[in-house]
């Protein structure tokens, strides 16, 4: 099992139909076909991403499962999040790095990506939570990993949960999973 295996399985135990998740990073669409299905017809994902490709994959890849109506596709930066999403999610998922088939010189950043993440602190419900793939394998992913874990570090912990996975027997800078979940009041 890997970080993104790992991250799956946590989306199919968090999400049910009618709940709303993001993508933060569409990509070429397979998290957010992804997470489209586990919000099943009453649910709504939005997705963002600031590539022309990423987008028209997305829609193609939607547009055959037939969820493109549970589905709100933004070209802009996940740093904006705040201008779209305007109620309490239950899931959001980053998928760090760059675009698989895409250029590898156009990543994502530190600077936007802790801004984002920040803004998805104040947009999750009780036990909603934040699921990050971080890929350490170039220089922006590095920074963005240090970035987070200081970040994620200095959260209270009687208002989340946080977890880092990593698997520590592989070669090539295996992906890494950074889990923060909202505690629920009680």
């Amino acid at each position: 099992m890997n970080a993104i295996e790992i991250s799956k399985t946590i989306c199919k135990l968090k999400l049910s139909n009618g709940d709303i998740a993001v993508d933060c990073t569409m990509g070429n669409g397979h998290d957010t076909a992804f997470l489209c299905h586990l919000v099943g017809e009453k649910g709504k994902v939005y997705a963002f991403d600031v590539q022309e490709g990423a987008i028209s994959n997305t829609k193609r890849k939607l547009q055959e499962l037939n969820f493109l109506e549970r589905t709100e596709i933004i070209n802009d930066g996940h740093q904006n999040i705040d201008k779209y999403v305007k109620e309490n999610v239950k899931l959001v998922i980053f998928n760090l790095g760059y675009l698989p088939g895409g250029n590898h010189e156009i990543t994502t950043k530190k600077e936007t990506t802790i801004e984002a993440f920040q803004k998805c602190l104040g947009i999750l419900g009780p036990n909603g939570i934040i699921l990050c793939v971080i890929y350490t394998g170039h220089e922006n992913g590095k920074k963005e990993k240090e970035a987070l874990d200081s970040l994620t570090s200095i959260l209270s912990q009687k208002d989340y949960n946080v977890a880092n996975i990593y698997i520590t027997n592989q070669i090539n800078n295996p992906p890494e999973l950074i889990c923060v979940e909202k505690v629920c009041p009680k």
